[in-house]
């Protein structure tokens, strides 16, 4: 029998073996993505580090929608945000003292993290040449494997006192932003034949600067503030989302720092997850071809429906960036970033863009009531700006998503030291029922 005939026999048994009637999830009450009947997501755990709320439960039952909330630590994100903004200054480092703390810094708290933090950003020079080797190669896996890695050169890998689970956090949050910039560029090199370039951490620049400066060397302020608002906006979305659980469960084993957060990359990278911001590019720009005026709602709505019916576009039915498995409402990421998104057009002459995009955004969310009914709230979600927010900035598509792991490192890491520290520690181990009925061996030689 040919290899090639025997995988795709192989490959056809799934096709029986992995087919479960969605009906027995209703009859055995499994919760199916462990969401409940409602949509709301089934308590697996008590977290003190961040809360996304959409909606509110009823004392008669179900729930309600209400205007999106998110919270780092208890603060809510839309104050921390709006005095970023007001003052003009970076917060990306003072999210991460917060959350790896449980409080906000004063003045020298914050110079003197800073300064930690800035010491660890320059990696190993045999990780350096190992991002040369894997040239090419997805950006999300080259910055796994580089986490991988790590843990040779760490001194004490599986120790998982306080005080090393925080040494390893501040350098993993230190580094990924190197890993991110030197990866790119030697991408570029090898795919494009662009120069290469491999610039040095600056002590003096915040993380967001420095990105900027490692990737592309030249940046505005306003650049630079933009990236990092949206670091914030990312760091941290509460202990459901698919990859800090990811995270607390392999934490809940025992693992090491580095496995942990390579697992939660792998689930980052996934494009239910992750990856959704480069599908509102593709799909924005695939607007701005197809509607011949901009401004006209009814050409739009037109088009809208189509999508929604499976005939335009990639004929998914989705709209990209439209609806959130918590927020109903309102995604309050989305809003904090359409302020400084706006801001970023005029300076790059695409206030014309922005504008027709805001127009998407209530079209789209109109269109998608009409087509599902009353019953089916949504709102935007933060996607539905940040591919353009990244473009303007002048960041290539292909990080994007590692983009996003800068941001949420500070969360898995804040996630898997209160994981591993609580009073009593107990492996997560869910339960899956098997709805195979029992069958008699038969020898291999009546086979």
């Amino acid at each position: 029998m040919k290899k090639e005939y025997l995988i795709y026999k192989l490959s056809e048994s799934v096709k029986t073996t992995s087919k479960i009637d969605n009906d027995l999830f209703v009859k055995y009450n499994v919760k199916r993505g462990l969401r409940n009947e409602d949509g709301s997501g089934v308590l697996v755990g008590l977290t003190q580090i961040g809360n996304v709320v959409g909606y509110e439960r009823l004392p008669e039952g179900g729930v309600k929608a209400i205007p999106g909330k998110l919270y780092y630590r208890g603060y809510d994100i839309e104050d921390i945000v709006h005095d970023l903004i007001r003052e003009k200054r970076f917060g990306f480092e003072e999210i991460a003292y917060l959350m790896l703390s449980g409080k906000l810094p004063d003045k020298e708290e914050l110079y003197n993290f800073r300064e930690l933090l800035n010491d660890n950003m320059p990696l190993e020079q045999k990780t350096k040449m190992n991002i040369i080797d894997l040239e090419g190669q997805d950006i999300m896996n080259i910055l796994a494997r580089s986490v991988l890695e790590m843990y040779n050169f760490d001194p004490n890998p599986d120790d998982t006192s306080p005080e090393n689970l925080m040494r390893q956090s501040i350098q993993l949050i230190s580094r990924f932003p190197t890993v991110v910039a030197y990866a790119y560029n030697i991408y570029r090199h090898s795919t494009h034949g662009r120069s290469l370039h491999i610039r040095h951490p600056n002590e003096n620049l915040t993380i967001a600067e420095n990105f900027l400066y490692m990737l592309k060397r030249y940046y505005t302020p306003l650049e630079a503030r933009t990236l990092d608002l949206l670091l914030v906006l990312q760091a941290e979305h509460g202990g459901g989302n698919n990859s800090t659980f990811t995270v607390r469960v392999t934490s809940s084993s025992g693992t090491d720092t580095y496995s942990s957060i390579a697992a939660g990359i792998g689930s980052l990278k996934g494009p239910l997850h992750g990856g959704a911001n480069i599908q509102v590019v593709d799909m924005f720009n695939h607007l701005k071809e197809n509607i011949k005026d901009w401004a006209n709602v009814e050409e739009i709505d037109a088009y809208f429906q189509q999508m929604l019916n499976k005939e335009v576009y990639n004929k998914t039915g989705l709209i990209y960036g439209i609806g959130h498995a918590v927020y109903t409402i309102s995604d309050p990421r989305a809003l904090l970033l359409k302020e400084l998104a706006s801001d970023l057009a005029k300076e790059k002459g695409r206030e014309r863009e922005m504008a027709f995009l805001e127009l998407l955004e209530e079209r789209a969310i109109e269109s998608f009531y009409n087509f599902k009914g009353a019953k089916k709230r949504v709102s935007s979600n933060i996607d539905f700006y940040s591919g353009f927010v990244y473009e303007m900035i002048g960041l290539p598509q292909e990080i994007y998503t590692p983009l996003f792991a800068m941001a949420r490192i500070v969360g898995w890491t804040a996630h898997r030291i209160e994981e591993l520290n609580f009073k009593s520690k107990r492996i997560i181990r869910p339960a899956y029922r098997n709805i195979l009925d029992g069958q008699k061996y038969i020898p291999i030689k009546d086979r």
